[in-house]
């Protein structure tokens, strides 16, 4: 699923090393989303496999689910989307669903896996 239309990364090819700072606010944004059948954060889950920010404050975001048949699929994208365009300095956010690799238990920090008593 694409919440807007990607627009390349890197239109003239040239290497952008991002902006440190605002990944960082980036990844605090998105820590604030919680997928609502699972009491932990997106990022901890390991349902976000790719954030790419450029100095020009675009960010690209390569996310995943649980599973394809999740109930929050139409909706918890455009959340993020939403959620990160909020950062200062970001001006555009590309969200897209990818499925390869498909998500497993193995993605979620230890911090997680306590938390939901998994280990």
């Amino acid at each position: 699923m694409r919440v807007i239309r990607e627009e390349p990364l890197l239109a003239d090819g040239a290497a952008d090393d991002g902006d440190p700072a605002l990944m960082a606010a980036v990844f605090e944004a998105l820590r604030t989303v919680r997928d609502p059948e699972i009491p932990v954060n997106l990022v901890d889950l390991g349902l976000i496999y790719r954030v790419l920010v450029r100095r020009d404050g675009l960010v690209h975001i390569d996310m995943t689910l649980t599973t394809p048949a999740c109930p929050v699929a139409t909706t918890l994208p455009g959340q993020v989307q939403n959620l990160v365009s909020l950062v200062p300095g970001v001006s555009v956010v590309l969200v897209d669903m990818v499925w390869d690799p498909p998500w497993t238990r193995e993605r979620m920090t230890e911090s997680a896996r306590l938390e939901l008593g998994l280990i």
